[in-house]
């Protein structure tokens, strides 16, 4: 993405501040593309949680994820509180944690009052690590294997049961262990809506055409099934349209739809209370993204189930929905230092730094576009256009192209925003890279919440056969 701003005209990097009219705003964390507590400090430089970004390298090195506890917190609190205040009935928020799943951000999550979605044994493992009741842990996945599906029964969460393969395999499960324990196993049903939204290919989950949920043309035959499985217990229904959603009405649409397959749902006998619908709210990575806010997209969800399930003469179902990106990323920023850079006369320049897509895999995954500023140069004038790279040995290991920045100078802190959504959690080794560190600021605090791999961690699952010594 090219910018529109020609170098040296551009504001400064204070232009990304968060912008408070007063102390009563309710600033949307979604709409936002630094955290809520960022601000240029005394030094000029930026500030996070009340914490110098630089001052941070210093003691925790580079690059460093840093994750600002209020921002996160608002967010969770302005899901939870809007569907307290558009929604009559019950209603519960989860956090979809594969946006990034490690023990503080589960526990933050879980002590403001939210659940935790996870799509694996080890995210389940992690959520109820951090001390997540197993009555607010659901289980999504595609393709579970049968070891993750025991741990969720011994473990009590609910299973959002994805395809026939699925079914058939906890109806076996249950029976082998039906004799230590016998109480019936929560499950929710994945159904995929065929509802299209623009978002990119890849995270597009609604359409018919995708690997996720049972098909609508095979819902009675489904029904059917569950109804008689003596040892299910199917209490709600799941549906996902996608994510990085700026428009509201494919959102009323699924929950108008989902209303409609309670309906279909409970003329099998099947006791469903419970309505998933997901989450996909997008969030703001550049200028020109202007999503809804939280509490917009909570009310519109809330208005169009409950006129559904007026419309058929259904009771108000326990209504829950599972915000990743929205709750996390702009709660997130990736601190590099930079270093060597390359001047191509009339083409560009490279500005290197000391990470790239081991630890943000998704500019060279998704195309996705980012912003960035100098930390320690937040007022000084944009006076260059240059192009992020990465240090990882591919060509494509670019971060930002075209970014609007001040001269950069080797050791100079660049602050990449929004990075809390599918960076950590897909963050890898690759050219044995260690990922990096991430810490918690709050209050002028910073505490280390993943400690950063070393050499040692690297080699530490290598297996060395006595004939190659």
């Amino acid at each position: 993405m090219v910018s529109t701003h020609p170098a040296g005209v551009q504001d400064a990097g204070t232009q990304y501040l968060p912008q408070r009219r007063n102390t009563n705003t309710n600033i949307s964390p979604n709409q936002e593309l630094l955290p809520l507590t960022a601000k240029a400090n005394s030094q000029g430089n930026l500030e996070i949680g009340g914490c110098d970004v630089t001052t941070l390298v210093e003691q925790f090195g580079s690059p460093l994820y840093i994750l600002d506890e209020e921002t996160l917190r608002t967010a969770c609190r302005q899901y939870r509180d809007g569907f307290q205040k558009y929604y009559p009935g019950e209603s519960q928020v989860l956090y979809a944690s594969k946006a990034w799943n490690c023990l503080a951000v589960c526990a933050i999550a879980g002590s403001e009052g939210l659940g935790i979605d996870v799509v694996s044994g080890g995210e389940l493992y992690t959520a109820l690590a951090a001390g997540v009741s197993p009555a607010k842990i659901y289980l999504h996945g595609n393709n579970k294997s049968r070891e993750e599906l025991i741990l969720a029964i011994e473990s009590g969460v609910t299973i959002v049961a994805d395809n026939w393969y699925e079914l058939h395999t906890l109806v076996d499960i249950v029976e082998t262990l039906h004799a230590t324990s016998p109480s019936k196993i929560r499950v929710m049903l994945r159904l995929t809506p065929g509802i299209e939204c623009h978002t990119h290919e890849y995270i597009r989950t609604g359409h018919l055409d995708s690997k996720f949920g049972f098909d609508p043309n095979d819902l009675a035959e489904v029904f059917e099934f569950v109804s008689q499985q003596p040892n299910l217990n199917c209490v709600g229904l799941h549906a996902h349209i996608g994510s990085q959603i700026f428009e509201r009405q494919p959102h009323r649409d699924l929950a108008a739809v989902m209303v409609q397959w309670l309906r279909d749902a409970n003329k099998y006998g099947l006791n469903v209370t419970e309505l998933n619908v997901g989450g996909g709210l997008g969030i703001k990575y550049v200028e020109s993204d202007d999503p809804p806010s939280i509490d917009e997209w909570v009310k519109a969800i809330c208005e169009v189930v409950q006129s559904a399930c007026a419309a058929e003469n259904l009771p108000l179902p326990k209504l829950l929905s599972e915000p990743g990106r929205s709750l996390i990323a702009t709660s997130c920023v990736t601190a590099y230092t930079v270093g060597s850079s390359k001047t191509i006369p009339e083409i560009r320049t490279y500005v290197s730094i000391d990470g790239g897509m081991s630890d943000n895999p998704r500019p060279i995954t998704y195309q996705s576009v980012y912003r960035a500023v100098i930390a320690n140069k937040l007022s000084a004038s944009h006076t260059e256009t240059v192009t992020i790279a990465g240090k990882h040995c591919e060509s494509g290991d670019i971060l930002i192209k075209n970014a609007q920045l001040p001269k950069t100078e080797p050791g100079d802190i660049l602050v990449v925003m929004a990075t809390g959504a599918y960076n950590y959690s897909m963050a890898s080794n690759y050219n044995r890279l260690p990922r990096p560190a991430a810490v918690v600021v709050a209050n002028g605090e910073a505490n280390l919440i993943l400690q950063r791999e070393t050499y040692q961690d690297l080699i530490r699952q290598d297996c060395l056969p006595e004939r190659l010594k």
